[in-house]
């Protein structure tokens, strides 16, 4: 019964805690930062170019290696059965022999036209490169979260704009309700309220709808699981005015080559190019090599004079004399051998070598002029790409620049605009309360204050967005608060 209660006291106290971290969760407000922060750290194009980045590193370290000697070693054990002649002895053996062989090179490429130095250099700019192309996607990303995050404070301002003229409408309804019923005024006159004031709900619903819509598309941008708790803050945005020191689109554009990702990075890949151009030459060049070995061997067939075992002597017949015919004996000693041992062996047998060798292409279906030409078109491609990058650039600050002055004047003229709808709208609205306008008028009126504070909000976050990509490409982090 102890053990019983302790676990369903721990099992409270676990549901308890999960509870108060969804709660904790969805309570949460996100600011642009952590929205930022969770995009770059679970974005999967981020986590892609990120192991691109590792392998060019892996063929950095490996080119690195490449240029150190190569050292091998091998060994072999055989069995021979039949007739043979052993290497080691030069003898005939008849008799299964084993035999062992090991051996020891190494090759260093003393000159192969600087392949192997160039090669390094190559992958070291193309690891920088893959680098500047991930703060590239870290950018672009960044850029893409401050946007989606602005979608959401306008679409929230609409919203609230819509809810306060729904609010006004309603309260026109119910007035003019009364008017009617008192007889003061026409029941048309409420059947055009009653409708405008059901124009107005469906933009509500609509507002509504494209805010959830600018928040699961947030969602789906940082890569976040969808949830309806999923909520941002509402910040104090920056100032819509122009900049106490205005900059020009060409300082825009010349702090900006000099410091954006996507510009060094091209500018890498034309130095990449030029080290491939250094290395298809380089393959047409002689290559010069030194290399050295040593081996040595075991055989089983290899016999040396045992000298713990006595020779004896034999004799044998040499011939005959001429006059008396008696046999001549010869005598001889007759040693015993035995294997000669492994380590004897392989000291005697071991043997070394060293050489250099000459390597010199004179014709191999011209495939080396064709690299090199190869090379040259990608080195000419880089450089395009290059100017591509750059006028790219050029006409992204040249295009937020030309929007975020349209904006902003766009904005003074809607602000003036709005002041004198809303002195139109306030004069109409008295009129229609003492029946001086229909309530035709009324409406026409009030959807022209609506337009004008709808137009003044998109010229408003068109303004912020457009000056923060400015400020971005001037090397300022982003930041649309004050």
């Amino acid at each position: 019964m102890r053990v019983r209660k302790i676990l369903k006291s721990g099992v409270i106290a676990l549901a308890v805690l999960l509870l108060f971290t969804i709660e904790a969760r969805s309570q949460k407000i996100w600011t642009l930062e952590d929205c930022i922060n969770y995009a770059l750290e679970n974005n999967l194009d981020i986590q892609k170019q990120i192991q691109s980045v590792e392998s060019n590193k892996a063929n950095l370290t490996q080119s690195a290696i490449g240029l150190l000697p190569s050292l091998n070693a091998n060994g072999t054990n055989y069995w021979n059965f039949g007739q043979t002649i052993d290497q080691y002895t030069n003898t005939f053996a008849t008799t299964t022999v084993r035999s062992n062989n090991f051996y020891i090179s190494s090759d260093l490429v003393l000159f192969n036209g600087l392949q192997k130095l160039n090669t390094l250099k190559q992958n070291k700019i193309m690891v920088l490169a893959s680098q500047y192309d991930l703060d590239v996607i870290k950018n672009s990303i960044s850029l893409s979260v401050a946007g989606y995050y602005l979608d959401i404070l306008f679409n929230s301002e609409l919203l609230d704009v819509a809810n306060q003229q729904l609010a006004i409408t309603k309260q026109q309804v119910e007035r003019m309700q009364k008017m009617v019923d008192a007889g003061s005024s026409a029941r048309g006159d409420l059947l055009n309220i009653q409708a405008q004031k059901a124009s107005e709900e469906l933009t509500q619903v609509q507002t509504v709808n494209t805010l959830n819509i600018s928040y699961l598309s947030l969602e789906q941008l940082i890569d976040m699981p969808v949830t309806k708790d999923f909520r941002v803050e509402k910040p104090n945005l920056k100032a819509v005015e122009a900049p106490k020191q205005p900059v020009t689109p060409e300082v825009i554009y010349d702090h900006a080559i000099k410091t954006r990702p996507e510009i060094r990075a091209a500018e890498l890949r034309v130095d990449a190019a030029v080290k491939r151009l250094a290395i298809a030459r380089g393959v047409i060049t002689p290559t010069l090599s030194v290399s050295g070995s040593w081996g040595t061997g075991y055989s089983g067939a290899a016999r040396e004079i045992d000298p713990n075992v006595n020779p004896t002597i034999s004799t044998y017949k040499m011939g005959i004399t001429q006059l008396s015919r008696d046999t001549v004996l010869g005598y001889e000693l007759n040693y015993a051998t035995r294997l000669k041992s492994f380590g004897d062996q392989l000291k005697t047998n071991n043997n070394q070598s060293v050489g250099f060798s000459l390597y010199i292409p004179i014709f191999n279906g011209w495939q080396g002029r064709n690299n090199i030409t190869q090379a040259k078109i990608s080195k000419n491609q880089a450089e395009l790409d290059l100017d591509i990058q750059k006028r790219t650039l050029r006409k992204i600050i040249e295009q937020a620049y030309a929007d975020a002055v349209a904006s902003l004047q766009k904005y003074n003229s809607s602000q003036d605009k709005l002041t004198a709808q809303a002195e139109s709208f306030k004069y109409t609205q008295q009129k229609f309360d003492v029946g001086l306008v229909t309530s035709f008028d009324y409406n026409n009126s009030k959807k022209d204050l609506t337009k004008a504070q709808s137009d003044l909000l998109q010229a408003k976050y068109d303004f912020i967005f457009k000056t923060t990509i400015l400020e971005f490409y001037m090397g300022n982090p982003i930041q649309i608060q004050q």
